[in-house]
């Protein structure tokens, strides 16, 4: 219906006049409450001042106070953006959340209100003595009352055209002052309702807040997953590549290919349930591996034949966890990239990763063979392995540099950090 609505026009006077008109049908009812809250002071007889605060304390203001209201924010808003055409930064405009908001929302209810009976009054009056003006010409000729204690003499003349004529006028004024109503209402709308500077800055941190989350979850499932799949693929080449020969090798083979296929299971199911938002209050987060887990992930990697060897020199323990966790993500990506990019899974393959600690820092590096003259990892099958890592480092304000050293493709990550002492 909304859309429907929105294909007549975004801004059309048609529906900004309805929009008016749904405050003078507000404005009624006020009117009616008020008029029965009357009515009853007049029969209890009391005095001035006292039917004054009565009158406004149970005709007006319930129906004002109804703008305090949380879902009253979420209605108008949905009436202003379909019958204005207004456009709010925050779409669509939710229930008000705070007291100000609440206020704002009792102002704009009240303009509502106003602007909604002035245009309604014009509207009665014009639609109104309209058709009686329109049909007098046609009546025979003599006195004609044409509204209430209001008569004119009909001659059948041609000095009888100013009725349809001021017919006309009256359309036109009324269309030029529902138009100009409308307008200032659609001016006036995202200043009231809309957010205010504080709660747009508020807006945009959680929008920036929610794309980094699903960005980090991006680069996660690449990495774990990624890496896992990657895995899969060499251990079962190398299962395969010895089924006959090695049995007990295959059998090592697939139970690591088991293995990575379970904690890549494990990844996605974690992944997928925070972008669906769906964890019960309280229920913790899947652990984050960090390099105290390497040498599982090195492990699985062996079991699919590739040698891989690890140097280590400086007190790792004293990483800050987040820079552990984020060390152990590029490791891993830099493994995943030695096994999808570097050689045949028929080639016997050799990575060596260091990892040294010192006062300039952290400073990892992963280096294997590449053969062939177009062995670039940083641009072989399209992947977002380099960039992850370079989104990865940029946070921590680190450096990465990846390319052929000779035969081999080194990939660099210094990360400047200041680790925690003993004690």
């Amino acid at each position: 219906m909304v859309n429907a609505i929105r294909s007549l026009g975004r801004a059309s006077t048609y529906l900004r006049w309805i929009y008016l008109l749904i405050g003078a049908a507000l404005v009624l009812a006020v009117l009616l409450v008020g008029s029965a809250v009357g009515a009853l002071t007049q029969e209890l007889r009391l005095p001035g001042p006292a039917s004054v605060v009565i009158f406004v304390l149970l005709g007006i203001a319930p129906t004002l106070a109804i703008g305090l209201l949380p879902a009253v924010r979420e209605v108008e808003g949905i009436a202003v953006s379909s019958l204005l055409g207004v456009r709010f930064e925050e779409r669509p405009l939710g229930p008000a959340r705070t007291w100000a908001q609440r206020r704002r929302t009792a102002v704009w209810l009240t303009l509502h209100l106003i602007a909604g009976g002035f245009v309604g009054v014009l509207s009665t009056i014009v639609f109104g003595a309209g058709p009686v003006l329109l049909a007098a010409p046609f009546r025979s000729d003599g006195p004609h009352e044409l509204v209430p204690r209001v008569s004119y003499d009909v001659t059948g003349g041609w000095t009888d055209l100013w009725m349809p004529l001021a017919v006309l006028v009256a359309l036109a004024l009324l269309f030029l002052i529902s138009s100009a109503v409308g307008a200032l209402l659609a001016h006036l709308a995202p200043r009231i309702l809309g957010p205010t500077a504080a709660e747009r800055i508020e807006l945009l941190e959680r929008r920036t807040a929610m794309l980094a989350e699903r960005n980090r979850l991006a680069r996660e499932l690449h990495d774990s997953v990624g890496h896992a799949l990657s895995l899969v693929t060499i251990q079962a080449a190398a299962a395969r590549r010895v089924l006959a020969s090695d049995p007990e090798f295959a059998e090592t083979a697939l139970g690591a290919i088991e293995t990575s296929a379970r904690s890549a299971l494990a990844d996605l199911d974690h992944v997928l349930g925070l972008l669906r938002d769906d964890r019960r209050p309280g229920s913790a987060t899947a652990p984050q591996a960090t390099l105290d887990d390497l040498e599982r992930l090195v492990e699985a990697t062996r079991a699919g034949g590739i040698a891989v060897t690890i140097e280590r020199s400086g007190e790792l323990d004293r990483l800050p966890s987040a820079v552990s966790r984020e060390a152990y993500r590029i490791l891993q990506e830099g493994l995943t990239n030695a096994i999808r990019h570097a050689g045949h899974p028929d080639d016997q393959l050799t990575v060596a990763i260091e990892i040294r600690l010192d006062t300039a820092g952290l400073r990892l590096t992963v280096t294997n063979p590449v053969r062939g003259e177009s062995g670039d990892l940083g641009k072989a099958g399209g992947g977002r392995g380099l960039a992850g890592i370079r989104e990865r480092v940029a946070v921590l304000r680190g450096a990465v540099a990846a390319g052929r050293d000779e035969q081999d493709w080194r990939l660099t990550v210094t990360l400047p950090i200041a680790v925690t002492t003993k004690g």
